[in-house]
Formats: structure tokens, sequence, C-alpha cells
């Protein structure tokens, strides 16, 4: 066996390990605050053109993952409004940047934790809602006192998805923030170089650490929906 293929340099195993846990914690955050906004005004509002709307929520899910990253690419790139937009305020494109990162997994994570947001929110006794607004509650004292609690394990569930998937994300991570070693490279784009340049002992070593934190995840959302 080659030298190449039994070399393990440590700083280099950690750093994208421990940049695609911030990536993933941060987007995981995110996107549980948008898809419980979102899966709570979807439940509880019908209006013409929804049907549309959630197609297009759950887009990210079926589209390949390059075709994500690549329309990002163009939404935030220095060509588009945006992408300028957010440079003259950062002073800095968001493009190929740890930012990027974090809007790819954003993006790819939402119709998970949208979804299961949604089931979660169906699942509640419209009952105890109208009893809590016959007594006066609020809108918002509605969903933080009584909705919200009574869907904590949806909502445990959606944001251990979320960290999960945009943990493993690859394709639209690889398309908008680049392979840059110590700045935007996470675990998959780290296995894919490594394989490529034959460290087969650091690519082994990448995948059982994501291996086993997905699973450890996905562990953890069993344990909660069966409790």
């Amino acid at each position: 066996m080659s030298a190449a293929a039994i070399r393990i340099s440590w700083p280099e195993f950690w750093t994208p390990i421990w940049l695609s846990l911030q990536v993933a914690l941060l987007s995981s955050i995110v996107v549980a605050v948008l898809g419980v906004g979102a899966a709570w005004w979807m439940n509880r509002w019908s209006f013409r053109g929804k049907t549309l709307l959630e197609t297009a929520f759950m887009l990210p899910l079926v589209l390949p993952p390059t075709v994500v990253g690549f329309v990002l690419l163009v939404l935030l790139g220095r060509k588009s409004w945006i992408g300028r937009g957010i440079e003259w305020l950062f002073s800095a494109p968001i493009i190929f940047s740890w930012w990027a990162a974090v809007v790819a997994s954003i993006i790819v994570a939402f119709p998970l934790v949208y979804q299961t947001m949604k089931v979660g929110f169906t699942s509640v006794d419209r009952d105890l809602e109208g009893a809590a607004r016959a007594m006066g509650a609020t809108e918002w004292q509605v969903f933080a006192y009584i909705t919200l609690p009574l869907t904590y394990r949806a909502l445990i569930s959606a944001f251990i998805l979320g960290f999960a998937r945009g943990l493993g994300e690859f394709g639209a991570t690889l398309m908008i923030a680049g392979n840059i070693p110590g700045k935007t490279q996470t675990i998959p784009t780290a296995i894919y170089v490594a394989v490529d340049s034959g460290n087969s002992a650091l690519a082994w070593a990448w995948s059982g650490s994501l291996i086993v934190i997905s699973f450890l995840m996905l562990l953890l959302t069993g344990r909660k929906k069966n409790t």
C-alpha cells in the first residue's frame, strides 16, 4: 500500500469536521425557524396558488444538488442584483465563502424540515387552539403556548434532520462555496479530494466520521418519535 493511501494528517482531518459542524449547526437553526414559520402559515391559511408554492418549497428535495447549486450561483453571483447587494453590504461577495456553504445547506434541508413540521402542525387538535382563543389568547400566544409545545417532537426531529442533511451536503456546496481548505472545505468535499488524490486512509476517516455523526442523528430522531 502506498504512503499516500495510509497517510493521515490529523490537523487536516479535524478542520473539515469542525467547519462542517459549524455550517450544519447554523444552517439547521435558520432552516428550523424558516421551516416552522412556513409550515405553520401553510397549515393555517388557504389561498390561491398554495399548491404551487408548496411544490416550490419541496423542489430542492427532488432536484439534483448541482442544479440547486447552479441556480444559487446565478442568483447570488456578482452579475445578479442580489449578489451585488450582498457584496455592497458586507464588502465581500458571498460566493466561495463560508456563508455560501450555509446558504446551500439551508436550501437543501428546508424541504425536510418543512414537511416534518407540516405533519406536526396537522396533528395538533384545533379544538385546543380554539379554546385558547375563546379565553382571550392572541394568535401569538396560541402558537407559543399551545401549538408549538404540542409539536415539540416534530420540532426536534425537524432540527436533527436539517442538521444531518446540511452536514452531508455536497453538490450545491461545491458549486457556490467551492472547496477551499480551511475556509469552505466541508467533510463531503474533503472526501472527494482525498479520493481523487489517492489518500484512501483520510477518505475513510472522514467517511467514518460522517457515518457515525449521521447515524447518531438519525438514531436520536427515531428515539424521539418513539417516546
